[in-house]
């Protein structure tokens, strides 16, 4: 068939009725599919898929399980620090003492209540006097002179240090001997 040019095509008009078209629907080409899988190769698949699902799932919550927890330690350490000078203040108060025994046992009674609450939190007061000093939880504002004392052993100790499940809170403030 030749085409005019500018002048559209026309198409051909349906068979009416139910009549057969004259030309045969032209055949699709044979593609080859790839064989299916049987049963057994497709229950696997999906027996490894959900159990990499159920491993994903479980790292998801013991990665959670761990994000809570140090969350939470994080939180009671630094709620734990807003505490510290408070209880530095009663033990001067008790160390400095008063006329009054009614308001030193008072002070004395406060402070045993804190330190009652500090260790319901798992804070330890990190020993300082007399211990070898550790950088990682002491902090020598001095350095002195003593023969009856080892070399790098806490002379003194000027500020007392905190620590929650061995995290340090706060360092101890020491003077260090020879």
């Amino acid at each position: 068939m030749k085409k005019n040019k500018g002048v559209p095509e026309e198409e051909p008009e349906a068979a009416p009725d139910g009549a057969a078209e004259t030309e045969a629907p032209a055949q699709p080409e044979t593609v080859e599919s790839p064989p299916e899988p049987d049963a057994e190769e497709l229950l696997a698949a999906e027996r490894d898929k959900t159990l990499r699902l159920a491993a994903e799932y479980d790292n998801f919550r013991k990665r959670s399980r761990a994000e809570r927890e140090s969350l939470y330690a994080e939180v009671r350490a630094e709620t734990t620090a807003k505490f510290l000078p408070v209880y530095d203040n009663l033990a001067r108060a008790i160390k400095t003492g008063c006329s009054d025994e009614a308001f030193l046992k008072g002070v004395e009674m406060t402070m045993t209540q804190l330190n009652e609450a500090l260790a319901s939190l798992g804070v330890e007061e990190i020993a300082s006097v007399g211990e070898r000093f550790d950088p990682a939880r002491h902090n020598a504002v001095s350095h002195i002179e003593n023969a009856e004392l080892g070399e790098q052993v806490i002379a003194e100790e000027f500020q007392k240090g905190f620590a929650i499940s061995g995290k340090v809170i706060r360092h101890s403030i020491v003077v260090v001997a020879n």
